[in-house]
């Protein structure tokens, strides 16, 4: 009886002076606390890799993000698609403007284009009506247009036209003779008509020698002139309306000298901030609503990112215990896929998405407000932040077998899938020069790299096939061979050979993924460590409650030796409270009556210690402290 309780009074765990004890003991209690601390290591990584319904079922801990990612999708996929009826109307007034800028101040225009130009002329005749067709049309504007246009100012704040021609210094040419002196420096000359001049008899500033154009030595004439207009369709959608200024240029290309000068209309739009702005109804009060609407979305996605953000930081500090433990236990580190297996890739995407719709919803703000007009920038943040949302719903169906399959057969083919594409690349790429090079001249699929790599990517996809080979020119027949055998050896190469290897990679990872999911996934040191237990005897003593309790309270008790106490008593309230996994405080009164001096400093015991102790028969001193918390 003394010798037991000398024993208890003061164990090798605790750090209080006293009495030294014999090393069987010390080594006892070091291989307990070392059991103690591998399971809650176990039970916490259990815990980690659990999906939201089994950690509720587990620990009754509500989903949060899980329900805040379904709430965030909803509100992202609202706001996009509001976002997106607004900015189509956005686009449409520019084309529909542009469309009508064409027929307004380009003679003869067909309603199409020519290639990539709107139109041409031939005759000198013609290129003096066009330049003249135009002026005329800018001065009559008023009287003409069918929409909300009025003049904008130029660059010294006068409402007038401008006119430049590009052309060489001075030259002389006699193609007869075969003879030519030039000199290649470029002159620009520029006149400005405004409106005042245009008033006045056309014959004035038609036969100045601005326009007594040598063509020989001409490059290029640039007419450009500034209009505003309003955007009044958005009040139909209970919104501010939107001023435009479109700065429009039309160009006459004539650096080929080839008999056909090429005529282009640029026009950029951009969105002002409308100066006086009247408007009577509820759009006021509709926008409004919409900006609290877009602060709420961000107050959703911030709180998404800090929980995700929070998540990969305890993912990172429960990494770093498994290293720990792995290396001092096994003498060996952990392979690298296992580490990768605590970075939860969901959760970056998550952020990820989280930071571009933040960033699109402030924006999408300033917009509202008319502060900044940039459309097309925070477009592409709320759609790109909408695809990784929806992207990432893909986690949550991945907890049922049945749809795993294809994020699984994904995870597992895409590095195959890679490296088979970086070596196809190099193919696709030769036949991508190849084909500029020797057909560019005599196919417009093939006249710049970018429309070479589309023409090709369609052909692989087999669209287009017939009017590829149709196009080609034949007045070179080596030409028109060479592409023959080019685009027969591209079609079967690709489409024969390198597709059907492509798809047979992504079949072979199926079919793996389905045989493991029939016999089982190979087990990792994470998944075997996962397995184990440290005693087979006491996995089957011990019921699940009792397992999952020990990390509950594994730093809760705290114990005062003093009198001899019932070992039933406090086998029966630590099974209690272990079963029922709740908090509980236990201070015995009846205990601490027949408690008497002296008491020990208290000591921090695990939960398995203390087990073991009253398991082994010894008589435990009365706790009277006894304290853990879930």
């Amino acid at each position: 009886m003394a010798r037991d309780v000398e024993a208890l009074d003061l164990p090798a765990w605790s750090r209080a002076s006293g009495p030294s004890q014999g090393p069987q003991c010390r080594d006892t209690m070091a291989h307990i606390d070392s059991e103690v601390k591998e399971e809650c290591l176990r039970e916490d990584l259990r815990f980690y890799f659990m999906n939201p319904c089994e950690k509720f079922r587990a620990r009754q801990q509500i989903p949060w993000k899980m329900g805040l990612q379904i709430l965030k999708i909803v509100m992202v996929t609202t706001q996009l698609v509001r976002f997106g009826l607004s900015n189509q109307l956005v686009v449409a007034f520019k084309e529909e403007n542009t469309a009508a800028f064409k027929h307004l101040f380009l003679k003869g225009y067909s309603g199409s284009d020519e290639d990539d130009y709107s139109c041409s002329v031939y005759t000198q005749e013609d290129t003096y009506d066009s330049i003249f067709f135009a002026i005329n049309q800018f001065h009559r504007l008023r009287n003409l247009s069918l929409g909300t246009l009025g003049y904008g100012e130029s660059e010294d704040n006068r409402i007038a036209l401008k006119v430049c021609k590009q052309h060489y210094k001075k030259g002389t040419m006699f193609p007869s003779n075969e003879t030519l002196n030039i000199d290649s420096d470029i002159e620009i000359d520029c006149i400005h008509l405004d409106l005042e001049a245009l008033s006045k008899d056309p014959q004035d500033w038609k036969n100045s020698s601005f326009f007594r154009l040598e063509f020989y030595r001409l490059l290029q004439i640039d007419i450009s002139f500034q209009l505003k207009g309003i955007d009044l369709q958005t009040i139909h959608s209970r919104e501010l309306p939107d001023c435009y200024v479109f700065q429009n240029m039309i160009i006459f290309d004539n650096k080929a000298h080839s008999g056909k000068i090429k005529i282009y209309f640029n026009s950029d739009a951009k969105i002002e901030e409308c100066k006086d702005l009247k408007i009577s109804g509820s759009i006021q009060k509709n926008t409004q609503y919409v900006l609290v609407f877009d602060a709420f979305v961000i107050v959703i996605c911030l709180a998404s990112l800090i929980l995700c953000t929070r998540s990969i930081v305890l993912a990172l500090r429960l990494r770093k215990r498994f290293l720990k433990f792995f290396l001092e236990k096994y003498k060996r580190h952990v392979c690298n896929a296992d580490q990768r297996e605590f970075i939860n890739q969901w959760y970056i995407l998550v952020i990820i998405s989280d930071l571009l719709t933040i960033s699109g919803s402030v924006l999408k703000m300033e917009i509202k407000a008319k502060n900044l007009t940039n459309y097309n920038l925070c477009s592409i943040l709320l759609g790109t932040s909408t695809l990784f949302v929806w992207v990432g719903v893909i986690r949550y169906l991945g907890y049922f077998q049945a749809y795993n399959v294809l994020i699984l057969t994904m995870q597992a083919s895409l590095p195959k899938v890679l490296r088979f594409c970086a070596c196809a690349g190099m193919i696709y790429l030769g036949y991508t020069f190849c084909g500029w090079i020797v057909l560019g001249p005599y196919h417009n699929k093939f006249e710049n790299l970018n429309t070479v790599a589309e023409c090709l990517f369609s052909l692989v996809n087999g669209d287009d096939m017939y009017a590829t080979f149709a196009h080609i020119q034949q007045k070179s027949h080596l030409v028109w061979l060479f592409s023959r055998l080019y685009l027969y050896s591209f079609i079967s190469l690709f489409i024969y050979m390198i597709l059907s290897l492509f798809i047979a990679i992504i079949t072979d990872s199926y079919d793996t993924i389905k045989k493991y999911q029939q016999n089982g996934f190979p087990a990792t040191d994470l998944q075997e460590f996962l397995k184990e237990c440290s005693s087979k005897e006491k996995c089957q003593e011990e019921s699940p409650a009792f397992l999952s309790s020990i990390c509950c309270l594994r730093r809760s008790v705290l114990c005062r030796v003093r009198s001899p106490c019932s070992q039933d008593e406090m086998l029966c309230c630590l099974n209690k409270e272990s079963s029922q996994g709740k908090r509980c405080t236990q201070k015995s009164a009846d205990w601490r009556k027949q408690c008497s001096p002296p008491f020990f400093p208290p000591t921090a015991l695990g939960f398995r210690n203390l087990l073991f102790l009253i398991k082994q028969g010894t008589k435990v001193q009365d706790m009277v402290g006894v304290s853990w918390e879930c």
